[in-house]
């Protein structure tokens, strides 16, 4: 393995580059933690161990990043989900042994975002894209008849964003199901800012840890309690890591 392994509260987070993971991520699951799931994984068992069965766990946070860089525990790269998978869709553009399958959640964001890339691509190299009814992951059923569809597309990577932690949650139980697919990404709200019904934060609103603020603006609803309340719990747990107090709630 080319890169360390940082240790953040109880999982492990690659110091890794991008231009290395274009290069050489071809197999495993991807996971991209924000503030959110670190907290979340003080509490989620299932979450938690949907993390520990990760192959990459990279950097999402620009607030952690920056905490953990003001100590000895160095990461090399904060990358985020929403830039880097588009990225690395358009690295393989060439590549016709990646075929990717999109799986979103509701109205027809994730379509737009296939059809987008393969707009790009000048070829068809999202082979298939699916959008449930709301919670769709949690009707076996529905489930079923999602994986049948991957199988029959062929495809060899899967971006699943239905949200956290719906969506960590079902690459962890599905993953032995889907034996052709190579890649596993987590992806959030990639599908709603790649086809465009979703604007991302100016450029130095991302660099400078303030793309929360820009996204409280936008749902000042959906996120006030998340972040003020919810999240504010990570600095909590992250001084307790920074006095060599704080303990995994869960045992591997």
């Amino acid at each position: 393995m080319s890169f360390d392994i940082v240790q953040v509260l109880n999982i492990g987070v690659c110091s890794v580059s991008r231009s290395w993971l274009m290069e050489n991520l071809t197999k495993g699951i991807v996971f991209t933690p924000n503030v959110d799931h670190f907290v979340r994984l003080q509490k989620d068992r299932l979450f938690y161990r949907a993390y520990k069965n990760a192959d990459f766990i990279l950097m999402d946070s620009q607030v952690v990043f920056f905490l953990l860089n003001m100590r000895q525990k160095k990461i090399i790269e904060k990358i985020s989900g929403v830039d880097f998978f588009p990225d690395f869709c358009r690295y393989h553009i060439h590549n016709r042994e990646m075929k990717f399958f999109f799986l979103g959640g509701l109205d027809d964001a994730v379509h737009c975002a296939a059809e987008r890339m393969n707009r790009e691509a000048g070829r068809r190299m999202i082979v298939g894209s699916y959008s449930g009814e709301k919670g769709f992951e949690n009707d076996e059923a529905e489930c079923v008849k999602v994986i049948s569809l991957i199988k029959e597309s062929r495809a060899t990577v899967l971006a699943v964003g239905i949200g956290s932690p719906g969506q960590e949650r079902w690459i962890d139980r599905y993953r032995p199901m889907l034996n052709t697919v190579d890649l596993f990404f987590a992806v959030g709200g990639t599908f709603d800012v790649l086809s465009g019904k979703v604007k991302r934060a100016p450029v130095w609103m991302q660099n400078t840890g303030l793309e929360w603020l820009y996204r409280l603006l936008q749902e000042p609803r959906r996120l006030f309690t998340r972040y003020f309340v919810t999240d504010i719990r990570f600095f909590y747990y992250f001084l307790l890591e920074r006095l060599t107090i704080y303990k995994n709630p869960f045992t591997d």
